[in-house]
């Protein structure tokens, strides 16, 4: 069976509100994943089917593309928060952010696919200050160097109902009284994870977005302090939040990347906000101008 969309990175927390948005466009979608068991909402949509493949292993990649139609296309929202220190980047970025979309782009030419949207990140830049923003600089670069039919987005922090940012701050405000916090000052717009799916599932039909790179922001510029104020609100907490010097926050990264467990964070995150990751000026507002969307705001997120 052919389909409409190959959907990698699609058992993430965007990729499954975009899958669920495509079927109700009327796309078939092929997602290729290594963790079929923690899929189950996925495999409830009948026009989405799993399948377990690794997309890191060419071969398996390009496989997958030969069973794409010839019109459809190729969407690539793979990203990893966290790795270990190297210049510019760690093995673990460069896999994914670097050579993953390079191996796309070449399985994409080997069968004559020509539609690919990638997901990047606000601030990404060959140059930026930390590896994560260095790595998809670099990976941004390699698809704007192809040949394909190419659209590129850059959200801001997202943040939904499963997201990793304000969920983290959350749980951490319920489980201490008192909450250390450094980088109170850095600077976000956090962006729905509807709208972002929106805008992907919406560029499928709209070809005035290809060669097109756009940057993705919420209604509202955040300082660090206010979105884990917001977070302790949402949850009901009694926590205290203590801004700290920069070098605490630091050495608290230096600590989350050395316990067990999933790490919380890491001192790339903290390199990561040095450039306030906001609409830069004189950029234009693409959910509002392009995709004219109303978005949705950080205060009215379902819990």
């Amino acid at each position: 069976m052919k389909y409409d969309i190959l959907l990698i990175g699609g058992n993430g927390f965007v990729g499954r509100v975009l899958a669920a948005q495509l079927q109700s466009a009327g796309y078939s979608v092929l997602i290729p994943t290594g963790h079929l068991a923690a899929a189950r909402e996925l495999r409830m949509l009948p026009k989405v089917h799993l399948e377990e493949a690794d997309v890191h292993e060419f071969d398996e990649l390009q496989a997958l593309c030969s069973r794409i139609h010839p019109a459809g296309a190729v969407i690539n929202l793979v990203g990893v928060l966290h790795d270990k220190p190297a210049q510019p980047y760690g093995t673990v970025f460069k896999a994914a952010h670097v050579e993953l979309p390079k191996n796309i782009i070449t399985a994409m030419q080997m069968h004559g696919l020509k539609r690919y949207l990638h997901m990047s990140a606000l601030g990404a830049a060959s140059n930026g200050p930390s590896m994560y923003q260095r790595s998809k600089g670099d990976g941004e670069a390699a698809v704007k160097a192809s040949n394909l039919d190419w659209t590129i987005f850059r959200p801001s922090v997202i943040f939904g109902a499963q997201d990793q940012f304000i969920n983290l701050f959350a749980k951490l405000t319920k489980l201490f009284p008192v909450l250390p916090l450094a980088n109170c000052n850095a600077q976000f717009q956090p962006v729905s994870v509807d709208d972002v799916a929106t805008a992907f599932s919406m560029s499928l039909k709209m070809p005035q977005t290809i060669r097109q790179s756009y940057d993705l922001v919420g209604t509202t510029v955040y300082t660090m302090q206010e979105i884990v104020e917001l977070a302790k609100r949402k949850v009901g907490a009694s926590c205290k939040i203590i801004p700290v010097p920069a070098f605490v926050g630091y050495l608290q990264a230096l600590a989350f990347e050395f316990l067990p467990g999933p790490t919380l964070m890491s001192r790339d995150n903290i390199a990561s906000m040095q450039i306030p990751n906001v609409l830069p000026a004189g950029s234009p507002d693409a959910l509002v101008e392009t995709f004219k969307m109303s978005r949705r705001s950080l205060e009215g997120m379902r819990s």
